[in-house]
């Protein structure tokens, strides 16, 4: 089991200059600890699973481009892991290139294919001759970029710095504002203490059945539970056959929480818990009605202790 001793070996989504290794400076990452780009989310993630690192900071998704297929895969795939916090980075696309080229000098351009969507109109409309290539990541291209490969890359401004490239426009996007949301995975272990306002994630496959879908709702519903993100994806076994992924708000410390959660292990044909954490969207958890409080739950697991154990009501 590990241990409740903060972790201070982190993998990413690299190479160095990345988004994800902007939002994991934002989190506070000890600067002794090390930070370790991996080639992938899937890498990142089976780094945590090794024991390589402590935990690994990875994309969940995007207020543009929606849920990241990869993370969403690997965190329902493979060995448990837990959700301990999530950090939420503004994302401002920058067009680079190598010092002395000019705006109207670019010929070819590089950038992961979200970047690329985000960024789809000014594009268009500043280098319409200009046909992008979708790269591994933004700092990958922002690296291709640097050894001559491309003449620009739309990136994060930390890549322009990482790979000594010039800033050609400081921010591009067709979509101002545009946030994704990172998680930080570790191993099972000791959850975070409850703070009054945060989210537990899980995955759920409710099964090729009439009504599976409600059924998993009104688990949430009857308990005064309100959904933060709810999306299916495939479970790979055969066409028709979905997980749920979905956040709620509330701690599985909660009583209701945990009922529910309980509940669904018991209707769902498969349930994974993917963490309790600090909710960082700078938004507050719904009030709780008194009757979904913990108050409510302890008072009627009294009550129906003394009618077993034969009690007056």
């Amino acid at each position: 089991m590990p241990s409740s001793t903060p972790p201070t070996r982190f993998a990413y989504l690299g190479p160095e200059g990345t988004f994800a290794e902007s939002a994991l400076i934002s989190a506070g990452a000890s600067s002794e600890g090390a930070r370790s780009p991996a080639p992938s989310v899937a890498a990142a993630l089976a780094a945590v699973r090794s024991g390589d690192v402590d935990g690994a900071l990875v994309p969940l998704e995007n207020s543009v481009e929606g849920s990241v297929p990869a993370t969403m895969d690997g965190l329902a795939d493979g060995d448990p892991v837990v959700i301990v916090r999530e950090v939420f980075l503004p994302v401002t696309m920058t067009l680079v290139a190598r010092q002395g080229v000019a705006l109207g000098d670019v010929r070819s351009l590089a950038s992961h294919p979200h970047a690329l969507a985000q960024s789809a109109r000014w594009l268009a409309a500043n280098l319409p001759g200009v046909a992008p290539l979708p790269a591994a990541s933004t700092a990958a291209a922002a690296a291709a970029v640097a050894a001559g490969e491309f003449d620009a890359a739309v990136c994060a401004p930390i890549a322009a710095e990482r790979y000594g490239l010039a800033t050609l426009v400081a921010d591009i996007s067709d979509h101002p504002g545009a946030v994704t949301r990172f998680v930080l995975v570790t191993p099972p272990g000791p959850l975070p203490e409850p703070t009054g306002n945060d989210k537990t994630s899980l995955v759920a496959v409710v099964g090729d059945r009439t009504g599976a879908l409600l059924s998993l709702l009104s688990e949430f519903a009857v308990r005064g539970i309100s959904l933060t993100r709810i999306e299916s994806r495939p479970t790979k076994e055969r066409l028709g056959v979905y997980s749920f992924a979905l956040d709620c708000e509330g701690h599985i410390a909660d009583a209701r929480v945990g009922e529910a959660l309980a509940a669904l292990h018991r209707v769902c044909e498969d349930v994974r818990f993917l963490g309790s954490y600090p909710r960082a969207d700078g938004r507050e958890n719904k009030p709780v009605p008194a009757i979904a409080g913990d108050p409510a739950f302890a008072e009627a697991e009294a009550w129906l202790g003394r009618i077993r154990g034969g009690s007056p009501t």
